[in-house]
């Protein structure tokens, strides 16, 4: 029996399906068509097998590609966009030669954010995430995992939270609410970096979960802000909540957070600039996300994660933006795509397999999101190139012509 379509895309000079399974699994198919019906994929094949396959009526919406490029939209699993106002202030201090240490002892860093962020009415974070989240949509990206963070209270946290959900109901994207009130510690809880924790887990986490707007819990496990011994703490007790677990880790210095998200069983551990070797391996063993945010080590002029290393050793390694306002004001996946390949030491489909179906597992969305085959969410780039490779040789100038979200155009050039 054919399968029943509403919207068939064809003559699709490359097919990126990222149906492979493994790090360079893009599964290309040539001259390719793509069926979808109900926002869904039902089948991605040759065009010469469409019309053997597909149920085409007379209601059926056919678009020709016109030989471009096709793959899934990106993945950016790791943004932090619900902020009060930029610091491009503390942009020039970096380029004048301040570190990102110096920079927050000068009151700047993550407690300039929240002090911004706990003034700022809900219209101003509505609409900052909403500007950032249209040019990500420019830029390809479909699915965004927005962090919290910027609030560091109960007031804040559940106003940021609140936006989140308001936003991802007037945006085409999917997006994906984490609470990471463990980002830093607030003024108020100076010097008490365990009380601020107990705080969390028993006043804020409760209220979180039980409004239903964050799907994971995040913690920045570093020197300075919250040791390995606090982050396993936390974890533990917003596991035990019904939370989902994501964690900051390595990125400064070798803390041992890698090993706290494979013991704790984080679905991702981020960063991972200093990561150990020991803990490359380790993490590769587990069921835990590798997230690389190349884009942050090119803004803070530190060195570039070990992406050769953890697909080397077996890791499934995810990439993202780190999209935020102090440490990564970059909201272009494909620029992080060319950073992985240009400075980390992906391939071109390692890359594009880690900034799609590689970022949805790093959300837990495996099963929905970054490929293009059967059962799958139809979110898709049609690119302004008849060869993939293009995509992060053209640095900096991404060649999208149009974007689908659940196959409804939702973006065009």
């Amino acid at each position: 029996m054919k399968i029943r379509t509403d919207f068939v895309l064809k003559d699709i000079g490359q097919l990126l399906t990222m149906s492979g399974g493994n790090a360079t699994g893009i599964g290309l198919v040539t001259d390719a068509a793509l069926a979808i019906r109900d926002g869904s994929v039902v089948w991605a094949g040759s065009m010469s097998k469409l019309e053997a396959n597909c149920s085409l009526q007379g209601d059926t919406e056919i678009v020709s590609a016109g030989g471009s490029v096709v793959t899934p939209g990106f993945v950016d699993s790791h943004t932090h966009p619900l902020f009060g106002a930029t610091r491009q202030d503390e942009f020039a201090m970096r380029a004048a030669g301040a570190d990102y240490e110096e920079i927050a002892a000068a009151g700047g860093g993550i407690l300039n954010s929240v002090k911004r962020t706990r003034s700022a009415s809900r219209a101003v974070l509505r609409e900052n995430m909403k500007h950032h989240l249209s040019i990500m949509l420019s830029n390809g990206t479909t699915t965004v995992e927005a962090k919290s963070g910027y609030g560091l209270d109960l007031t804040t946290e559940l106003k940021c939270l609140e936006v989140a959900g308001d936003v991802a109901g007037e945006v085409p994207q999917t997006i994906v609410p984490t609470f990471m009130g463990a980002h830093e510690i607030p003024e108020e809880f100076r010097g008490m970096p365990d009380e601020y924790i107990d705080y969390l887990i028993t006043e804020v986490n409760p209220q979180i979960k039980d409004q239903g707007i964050a799907e994971f819990v995040d913690i920045f496990c570093e020197k300075g802000v919250f040791t390995p011994e606090q982050a396993t703490r936390y974890l533990a007790a917003s596991s035990e909540q019904g939370f989902s677990l994501k964690i900051h880790a390595d990125e400064f210095y070798d803390t041992g957070g890698a090993a706290v998200a494979v013991m704790a069983g984080a679905t991702s551990a981020d960063h991972l600039l200093s990561i150990s070797d020991e803990n490359i391996q380790l993490i590769a063993d587990s069921n835990t996300i590798a997230t690389l945010l190349p884009g942050t080590a090119l803004f803070l002029n530190k060195p570039f994660p070990p992406g050769r290393k953890l697909l080397d050793a077996g890791a499934s390694v995810a990439l993202a933006t780190d999209f935020n306002p102090g440490s990564c004001f970059c909201d272009s996946m494909p620029l992080i795509v060319s950073l992985a390949v240009c400075r980390c030491g992906f391939t071109v489909e390692e890359a594009l397999v880690s900034a799609t179906a590689n970022g949805a597992a790093a959300l837990g969305l495996e099963r929905r999101k970054g490929r293009l085959t059967p059962g799958f969410d139809a979110d898709f780039v049609l690119w302004n190139c008849t060869d993939f490779r293009t995509i992060p040789y053209h640095l900096g100038s991404p060649d999208v012509l149009v974007v689908y979200c659940a196959g409804r155009k939702v973006y065009s050039t």
